[in-house]
C-alpha cells in the first residue's frame, strides 16, 4: 500500500481488526521511510460497478464518492456513523446483487434516498435538493409534504381493557 504522505510503496501493518458490523478489515499502516500513521479498509467487492449518469457517461462506482455526499447531507445532524456506514453497505450489496455491472445513477440516488428516510428526515431533504435538482421553495416543500405522509398513518389503538382487570 502506497504511503499517502511519502509516496513509498513500502508500508507495514500494525493492526487489523474488522469493523463494527464485520463487513470489512481496518489496517492500521505505518511508512517506515517517513514516519506516517494511516489506515486502510479491506472490502468484500462481488463485481466492478459502472455508474451510468444521466448525460450517458460512464464512470466506475466510487464508494468514497458515495460517502462524502451523505456527509454533506448529514453535515451537524445526530445521525451514528455507524449506522450511515450499515445503510451504504446495504445498498452497495444490494446493487452489487441486483446482476447488473451497469447501474443507472437514479437507481443509486433512489436507495440512498430510501435509506436517509429512515436515518434522518433533514438529511433526506438536503439529499433530495440536490439529487431532484431542485429549483424552488415549493420543490422543498413537496418533498417535506412526502416525509409528512409516511409520518400521517395513524398509530394503532390501543387494545379496550377486560373489566375488572387492570
Amino acid at each position: 500500500m502506497r504511503c499517502p504522505y511519502c509516496g513509498s510503496l513500502d508500508t507495514q501493518v500494525k493492526d487489523s481488526r474488522p469493523t463494527d458490523d464485520s463487513s470489512a478489515i481496518r489496517r492500521r499502516r505505518v511508512c517506515p521511510d517517513c514516519g506516517g500513521r494511516f489506515t486502510t479498509f479491506e472490502r468484500v467487492q462481488l463485481r466492478d460497478l459502472i455508474v451510468v449518469k444521466k448525460s450517458g457517461r460512464r464512470v466506475a462506482f466510487d464508494r468514497d464518492k458515495l460517502m462524502r455526499s451523505l456527509g454533506v447531507a448529514l453535515r451537524k445532524r445526530p445521525v451514528d456513523p455507524d449506522r450511515v456506514e450499515r445503510m451504504v453497505n446495504g445498498v452497495v450489496r444490494q446493487l452489487e446483487s441486483e446482476g447488473e455491472s451497469e447501474i443507472p445513477s437514479a437507481r443509486i440516488g433512489e436507495l440512498i434516498m430510501q435509506g436517509l428516510k429512515s436515518l434522518d428526515d433533514v438529511a433526506y431533504v438536503r439529499f433530495a435538493s440536490v439529487y431532484r435538482d431542485f429549483r424552488e421553495a415549493r420543490d422543498f416543500s413537496s418533498v417535506i409534504d412526502e416525509l409528512n405522509t409516511d409520518e400521517d398513518e395513524p398509530p394503532p389503538k390501543p387494545r379496550a381493557k377486560a373489566p375488572g382487570k387492570v
